[in-house]
């Protein structure tokens, strides 16, 4: 059960409360990882729900749909590399008042997307939830981190697992709320619904004290120093990863984003596919299989992390996905098979949200966790600029050859990367600590 916030740091506060050592056991500190799964699930359908409104939004004012996307695009720019700054007030202040402000500009997006009557104004509306968006995402990863230095893997994992998991659980009444009272009211009702529960959570989040880093297990290598973001962004170490976030991000983005083009192509968008019962056209099928194992994914390697190390764990499953892509295209022209290698490919890709921020939070210390957290993630958007070449690089080639040798190439890249390159770095650069 959580305990109310009468006793933990104020938001102003620049160190733990000096009772903050009583808010250590165990249930206190997995309720502070509840309450940021319970934000992160609510942000969820600002991204994964999106694509419901498009049509919708398309026919009520005649706007193209590559128009309506630029939409998409600027709040994954926004969400994405402006979470350095959002992490930096959230180390500095504290993560409540940094939630508790992204989730009223959530439902200030959302509810700006509901009257939004321009293109410049969908556009606006989409910055601002984006930033929102990249307050909560930051804060509660960044959060997890500090709160759980004894399973930075899993806590990252979880966290980054309910920003699946919530689109997962809304998306339905929100396609039901479209078709029985318009895509404007679900804009204005579930954006005021999701950005007030964020709001009367933020309450209840802590900043985690600074004893917690005994917990540190001795099996992982971590930082005996915490480094600022402007340290971090002087050491190799950080770019390595920083590359390797990108190649990784990319790569999956490139076969998974696809998925649509890539099955007409082959023929089999629409074929019935019968999976233990479980009837569905084979895109459909695949696409349902990107919910659930994007989310599976990140607790289950960032578990795995704690118990064999980073490294390790990132070369297992980078490689795995360079496989997958390959198998992907040279059998995904039968349907059963194209449903399952999809599967592998979107387990073995989604882990990347929980293994780079606790490798990064091992390497740099817990007290700077979030802003050197968001730093990194900022590769995230820099992948999402690189997808559309594997439109450019497809209609070129005149195939989907070239797309998924990249893709695996990329993947493949980064597994060797990470035991060769980035092992052999993090151990120097925690020795020098």
């Amino acid at each position: 059960m959580i305990r109310p916030p009468v006793a933990v740091a104020t938001a102003s506060d620049t160190h733990a409360a000096p009772d903050a050592t009583q808010h250590t056991s165990s249930a206190y500190r997995w309720g502070q990882l509840l309450l940021g799964i319970l934000c992160m699930a609510m942000i969820a359908n600002l991204q994964y729900g999106w694509t419901l409104f498009v049509n919708p939004i398309s026919e009520k004012y005649g706007w193209s749909r590559a128009a309506i996307q630029v939409a998409f695009t600027i709040f994954v720019l926004t969400e994405t590399w402006l979470v350095p700054i959002e992490g930096y007030l959230v180390d500095r202040f504290g993560p409540r008042p940094v939630v508790m402000g992204g989730g009223i500009l959530c439902g200030i997006g959302w509810a700006m997307n509901s009257v939004a009557d321009t293109l410049p104004m969908l556009y606006f509306a989409a910055a601002v939830a984006g930033v929102g968006a990249g307050a909560v995402y930051g804060t509660c990863v960044g959060n997890a981190l500090k709160w759980f230095p004894d399973r930075r893997g899993l806590a990252a994992g979880l966290t980054a697992a309910g920003f699946g998991a919530g689109s997962a659980l809304t998306i339905i009444p929100i396609s039901n709320f479209i078709k029985s009272n318009g895509y404007q009211d679900a804009f204005l009702y579930f954006g005021i619904g999701q950005g007030l529960i964020v709001f009367l959570a933020s309450w209840a989040l802590s900043r985690a004290p600074e004893t917690l880093k005994k917990l540190a297990p001795s099996t992982l290598q971590q930082s005996k120093r915490s480094y600022t973001p402007g340290e971090v962004a002087k050491t190799p170490v950080f770019w390595v990863m920083y590359a390797m976030f990108v190649m990784v991000a990319a790569g999956g983005l490139m076969a998974t984003a696809q998925l649509g083009p890539i099955a007409k192509d082959f023929k089999i968008d629409g074929v019935p596919v019968n999976i233990m019962g479980l009837v569905l056209p084979a895109l459909t099928f695949a696409l349902a299989i990107d919910r659930v194992l994007n989310g599976l994914t990140r607790p289950f390697f960032g578990w795995v992390s704690d118990q064999i190390g980073r490294e390790l764990t990132m070369f297992i499953a980078f490689a795995i996905e360079s496989v997958g892509i390959l198998a992907l295209y040279k059998f995904g022209q039968n349907p059963v098979a194209f449903v399952i290698l999809t599967g592998i490919v979107f387990f073995a890709w989604g882990e990347i949200y929980s293994l780079f921020p606790s490798t990064c939070a091992d390497t740099f210390g817990s007290k700077y966790a979030a802003s050197n957290a968001g730093m990194l993630y900022t590769a995230k958007g820099t992948a999402s600029l690189l997808v559309p070449l594997s439109s450019v690089l497809a209609a070129s080639t005149g195939s989907w050859h070239s797309v998924f040798i990249v893709a695996s190439v990329m993947n493949a890249a980064a597994a060797l990367m990470a035991w060769f390159v980035l092992r052999p770095m993090r151990k120097a650069q925690m020795e020098k600590s």
